[in-house]
């Protein structure tokens, strides 16, 4: 390979932005290629559109059940920190099955006026301000509090959710935790989510919703998550933990960044900006484009379950394959003129929320809905925007994040 190719097992590579030449290279020339770590057994790069929707498809070949990130786990690892996201169906499709319905396009759309109630509150508060952080005065606060709405939890807790779901999920950033994955010694957490101290404090936290809700079931996702299985069994305790830890952190953090990156894309285009103002009917294209742009989480891992092929090399049992949606989004062969921000894009069948298959990302259409009512929201208000200091990025090849956007707004 070019000996110019960033190093993309490296964390500290997407502090500068997401390394668009080595992925572009990659898909021209060796799209799925190996790469080896430096505490870990290596890893195929999969860059091409169309070998992600074959991964995502094809989960007897490709299993989560090994884990979804890089990290090498040891059994009893995977066993105690296991979520629906590292099961292959069936497991997965029964768990799945407890709350999949409450994230149906339907029942979603019925949370539009809270979400719109929410933002509101949210943007005229910092707008009010004149100059602040996008990101942590609008940006970071509706996804948690919307979360918080779905599983039946007070808004007075939201701040303290997200500053736990913040160490676990940006466990490779020292800003967000003091127990950095690849710089300190974690050891004595590998059996946590994340291999993070956080998760303790969450788990506690789970203990109390579990005992509230079984003795005072409601229609919230907590308590949907705390009925029998199809099979008649309950999830069990620990289990139910893991997957809390997994919405609190998830479900926060990748919805916050997708409108991070939307305001910054409103700020480098002011076409964008007068667009929308003109036609406001191109809310919901400009959604699908933003989502696209910025591809919030940037790679699943799964693992070969058997010898096969793709992409024209040879895969082994037991290989991981690294499946690059952050690559894929911006696949020549897929999308015409990918780094072009095109709100008026069509089709885009983008790959933000999955490639298809049985993992495909359970609050896709949460997650669609708060950006589109948190743009409704932001755009009619202001005149212009202007960034006024140095824009900061997550340290992570994970998670697609901007963590500071100092602006200054003027209102129309």
């Amino acid at each position: 390979m070019s000996p110019d190719l960033a190093d993309i097992t490296s964390h500290d590579t997407f502090v500068e932005g997401i390394p668009h030449d080595t992925f572009r290279y990659l898909r021209a020339e060796n799209p799925v290629s190996w790469w080896d770590e430096e505490d870990g057994r290596g890893f195929w790069s999969v860059v091409r559109y169309a070998d992600v929707k074959t991964i995502s498809h094809e989960h007897e070949t490709f299993s989560s059940a090994q884990g979804i990130r890089l990290e090498d786990m040891e059994p009893d690892e995977l066993e105690a920190r296991r979520t629906l996201m590292e099961m292959d169906p069936p497991d997965h499709t029964n768990l799945r099955r407890l709350v999949s319905r409450l994230f149906t396009r339907g029942k979603i759309a019925a949370y539009e006026k809270t979400i719109r109630d929410i933002s509101v509150d949210i943007i005229d508060r910092a707008f009010a301000m004149g100059e602040f952080d996008f990101v942590t005065e609008v940006a970071r606060e509706l996804p948690m509090r919307m979360l918080g709405r779905l599983m039946g939890l007070p808004d007075s807790d939201g701040d303290w959710l997200v500053r736990m779901g913040d160490q676990m999920i940006a466990n490779t950033d020292p800003e967000f935790t003091e127990h950095v994955v690849d710089q300190t010694d974690t050891d004595e957490f590998r059996l946590l989510p994340f291999r993070s101290p956080a998760a303790r404090e969450l788990f506690d936290y789970a203990e109390g919703l579990m005992a509230e809700r079984r003795a005072n079931p409601g229609e919230d996702l907590v308590s949907k998550m705390l009925e029998p299985t199809k099979a008649g069994d309950p999830l069990p305790d620990h289990e139910f933990k893991n997957f809390f830890a997994l919405m609190v952190a998830a479900g926060n953090d990748t919805t916050r960044y997708s409108i991070a990156h939307s305001m910054k894309a409103l700020i480098s285009r002011p076409d964008i900006l007068a667009l929308l103002h003109s036609q406001p009917e191109l809310f919901e294209s400009a959604t699908e484009e933003l989502l696209r742009w910025s591809t919030t989480t940037m790679h699943f891992r799964r693992t070969a379950t058997r010898d096969t092929e793709l992409g024209g090399s040879r895969i082994k049992a037991g290989d991981k394959l690294v499946m690059w949606y952050i690559s894929a989004n911006y696949d020549e062969d897929e999308f015409i003129d990918p780094y072009e921000l095109n709100i008026v894009r069509n089709p885009n069948e983008h790959v933000t929320f999955g490639a298809g298959g049985p993992h495909f990302c359970l609050g896709a259409w949460l997650g669609r809905l708060e950006v589109r009512v948190a743009l409704e929201e932001i755009v009619p208000r202001l005149a212009a925007i202007e960034q006024t200091g140095p824009l900061e990025r997550l340290r992570s090849n994970f998670i697609n994040g901007i963590k500071h956007l100092p602006v200054k707004v003027e209102l129309r």
